[in-house]
């Protein structure tokens, strides 16, 4: 994999890229959020390895200009910061894992390779399906655009994701934990509302699209989308 690693501690990033390249892939390193950036836009990348604190743009700033150009790329965050709710809050802005300091380079090995994976079998998933209906609203998953009768329908990332989710599921009921695994990946229950601000807001970007009660809850049991008969 082309694997972008930005990390401003040079120790750091020598011993990661140099793991990495032995481990048989290429490595570009930043040493700040700019310079990240400024490599994003010059080439493109299989995989992005962030840490939460940089110069000129922390890790936080450049996986939100990551998520408003690719939906696709995995991003894993590097940090100090262990509470849970740093956690939650770099899952909950895009990233697809988050790994804190001090870790072993195993561990990062393992958990890139695993992305990797995940975006492949993602990829092949998704092939077969460029575009899914409901009604008159379409979601074109090569564009990473929803439309209704034909107008796009402003959305972020996330929202798309749940969105794809839930039309992928055709009319059956997905409960909060299998959104917080397909869509946020997390394996755990973080306590928040994560998933329920999220239906929010896609609910609302429907609405003013004129898309009404297209997503319906099942008290007691999830979400699912409304029987389009």
């Amino acid at each position: 994999m082309n694997i972008l690693l930005a990390e401003d501690d040079a120790i750091t990033a020598d011993g990661i890229a140099a793991g990495l390249r032995g481990s048989g892939h290429q490595v570009q390193v930043a040493s700040t959020g700019r310079a990240a950036l400024d490599l994003l836009d010059q080439q493109g990348f299989d995989l992005a390895v962030l840490d939460r604190l940089m110069p000129q743009g922390d890790g936080m700033s450049v996986l939100a200009a990551i998520r408003r150009r690719d939906d696709h790329l995995p991003v894993l965050l590097l940090t100090a910061l262990g509470a849970i709710e740093d956690r939650v809050a770099g899952l909950e802005a895009g990233a697809d894992d988050y790994l804190v300091k001090p870790f072993a380079f195993a561990e990062l090995s393992a958990r890139i390779t695993a992305l990797g994976r995940r975006a492949a079998a993602s990829a092949a998933e998704t092939a077969p399906d460029i575009v899914l209906r409901w009604q008159a609203l379409e979601l074109d998953l090569l564009q990473r655009e929803a439309r209704w009768h034909g107008a796009p329908v402003a959305m972020q990332p996330r929202e798309l994701r749940l969105l794809e989710e839930l039309m992928r599921a055709d009319g059956r009921i997905l409960t909060r934990t299998m959104l917080l695994e397909s869509v946020w990946k997390l394996h755990f229950d973080p306590r928040t509302n994560i998933v329920e601000t999220h239906l929010s807001r896609l609910r609302t970007r429907l609405a003013d699209a004129g898309v009404v009660d297209a997503i319906e809850t099942v008290r007691g049991a999830g979400y699912r989308m409304r029987d389009a008969g």
